[in-house]
């Protein structure tokens, strides 16, 4: 049932979900909050309009989940507290200041869940998660690229680096990590060794197509109750369906297909999130936003 000190009912406001708006740390299920960054980004930038953007097509998601028959609001208490604070010049110290951020809230119990924003800010979130919970995480990470460069022109907080500096962290249990929905072209073979050598399980989305989720479903069971994180890159869906995003990424998942992975991981025991490389000024209708939105609130009736 909902924390008694925050109403499940709808703001009248443009915030997430129209949740609450709540902008004092307090007790709650989950904290939700953008993070408007996208100086990480190598390609095409615009995702640090991502979170305004997702709050306003957010606002028709509806609370009740049809399949799950459970309502949202009623099960969490939850609220959008706000943006977190930026560094618009350096990665590096707006990572710091995200996860500062995001400290103030899970240390009043909250989990929480970032909306980006490029794939650098999914960095803050995994160190206050992972310093907060005191053990490494499992990690599930949907996206077209492994995001495990070291670096990018002497630059090591990119959109190409945040699973690597997670791993080298120590944030994530290397018997727990699986990528899906990894596709090419990439730049060398040399883009997958990293991961590879370090634990990453690696499930490309030919792979899927050809062979179907049994290795997803093995990797779902064999958590148990160890915490997770999950860190969702939009463009692992094909810009057919998500258009709005810097580096698209040709012949991924149709929309109806990563619900349908996205719910393999109902029952887990998720302790932090994040979506991130919405870029509403590459989208069309709002389509990417939207999308975004609805995966977010699929992740949230994990």
């Amino acid at each position: 049932m909902p924390n008694a000190r925050v109403s499940p009912r709808y703001s009248g406001v443009c915030s997430f979900f129209r949740f609450p708006v709540v902008t004092q740390a307090k007790k709650l299920d989950w904290a939700v909050y953008g993070v408007p960054f996208d100086q990480g980004t190598t390609y095409r930038s615009g995702a640090r309009f991502g979170p305004r953007s997702i709050r306003e097509q957010s606002a028709y998601i509806k609370p009740y989940h049809l399949v799950y028959r459970q309502s949202l609001i009623e099960r969490y208490s939850l609220a959008d507290v706000g943006d977190c604070p930026i560094s618009p010049f350096s990665l590096e110290e707006t990572t710091r200041l995200h996860e500062e951020f995001s400290q103030s809230w899970r240390k009043s119990g909250a989990k929480t869940f970032a909306i980006g924003g490029d794939h650098s800010i999914a960095v803050g979130n995994m160190s206050a998660t992972a310093k907060t919970l005191n053990q490494p995480m499992a990690l599930i990470h949907f996206d077209s690229h492994t995001d495990t460069v070291d670096e990018l022109w002497g630059e090591k907080y990119s959109h190409a680096s945040p699973i690597r500096r997670g791993i080298e962290a120590g944030y994530f249990d290397k018997n727990s990590m699986i990528s899906i929905g990894i596709k090419g072209p990439l730049n060398s073979e040399k883009d997958l060794e990293w991961g590879e050598k370090n634990g990453v399980q690696l499930v490309g989305y030919d792979e899927w197509r050809s062979q179907g989720d049994q290795r997803i479903r093995d990797f779902t069971n064999h958590l148990g109750n160890r915490p997770a994180y999950l860190t969702f890159d939009i463009d692992c869906i094909d810009p057919t369906y998500a258009p709005g995003t810097g580096t698209p990424s040709v012949g991924g998942f149709t929309s109806a297909e990563v619900i349908d992975l996205v719910r393999i991981f109902r029952g887990i025991n998720l302790q932090g999130a994040d979506l991130v490389e919405v870029s509403p000024s590459l989208d069309s209708a709002n389509i990417t936003s939207l999308l975004a939105a609805q995966i977010i609130f699929e992740i949230l009736n994990l």
